[in-house]
């Protein structure tokens, strides 16, 4: 069996994804050296620059860990890299698998799992999301204080990884309050514009509709995308904290005249990276 590689048959896949997950901490483990991270940073499309700004880096390619996700879409390369963020040890990962791209969990789940093996404590969720709300403008960023689970599907579905947490999860406190309170503190001692709001995840890859945004208006999202759900689900069911925020790189379908495409994402990200990067950089120092 290849390191990527899933059986089919759940026991089976779940007992292979424990050995994954225990191999895979054991190589980060070991190429960490004397790094012990409490946090890891999860980068979305067009926020990946903010790894070239940790030092005394570290970097493993998701190849060359066991379960790790094969990753296709541009903007995410597919790297783990362990260093330091303001003085702070943290993880930050290039790049996730999106569920438009798979209906296997698997290797989002031995990601962040790998990281609750190492020692993390605490998931920093970003993204790219398009804005539901006209004070919200392009490029700026929106702390994400609840999120909308439209995907049709969760990643705990099936039997139960018991090795790694309970069948019920309760998301009552899905994105950690306080977390996202020190957020709120860091983006104001920096003078960065950031929102709070509740992110409505969309399975994907196209983008949502006129009429599914007016949909997701009424429902009470603020921002919407096609990530970050899952990822903060797995992590819950761990036992890690989450805190995140979404890129807001587009305005919903129908609120304005943008031509919506993946470039286009990733432009807009790039235009808000800097105050992103300076926001997760101030906070790592607080959480």
């Amino acid at each position: 069996m290849t390191a990527q590689a899933q059986p089919n048959a759940s026991g089976s896949a779940a007992s292979s994804h424990a050995q994954n997950v225990a191999a895979a901490a054991k190589i980060v483990t070991q190429k960490m050296g004397a790094l012990r991270p409490k946090i890891a940073i999860i980068l979305g499309s067009g926020l990946g620059g903010l790894a070239d700004k940790v030092s005394d880096a570290v970097k493993i390619s998701y190849k060359d860990l066991p379960g790790f996700p094969v990753l296709t879409v541009v903007g995410h390369s597919g790297e783990l890299i362990a260093g330091k963020l303001g003085g702070v040890d943290v993880i930050a990962f290039k790049g996730r698998k999106h569920f438009y791209e798979t209906d296997d969990p698997y290797p989002l789940k031995t990601m962040i799992r790998t990281a609750k093996a190492v020692g993390v404590e605490t998931l920093f969720v970003s993204n790219a999301a398009g804005a539901l709300r006209p004070d919200m403008k392009v490029s700026e960023l929106m702390a994400i204080s609840d999120h909308i689970n439209y995907m049709g599907l969760s990643p705990l579905s099936g039997a139960n990884d018991d090795d790694f947490g309970p069948r019920f999860v309760p998301m009552t406190d899905a994105w950690d309050m306080h977390l996202r309170a020190q957020l709120i503190v860091a983006a104001e001692k920096l003078g960065i514009p950031l929102h709070e709001g509740v992110y409505m995840a969309f399975r994907g890859p196209t983008f949502e509709t006129p009429a599914e945004i007016r949909m997701a208006i009424k429902m009470g999202a603020d921002a919407v995308g096609m990530s970050s759900v899952p990822d903060c689900i797995i992590a819950r069911h761990c036992g890690l904290k989450v805190v995140g925020c979404s890129m807001l790189t587009n305005m919903g379908a129908g609120l304005s005249d943008e031509k919506l495409s993946h470039a286009h994402t990733l432009e807009m990200a790039a235009k808000g990276a800097t105050n992103f990067e300076r926001l997760v950089t101030e906070f790592v120092k607080l959480a």
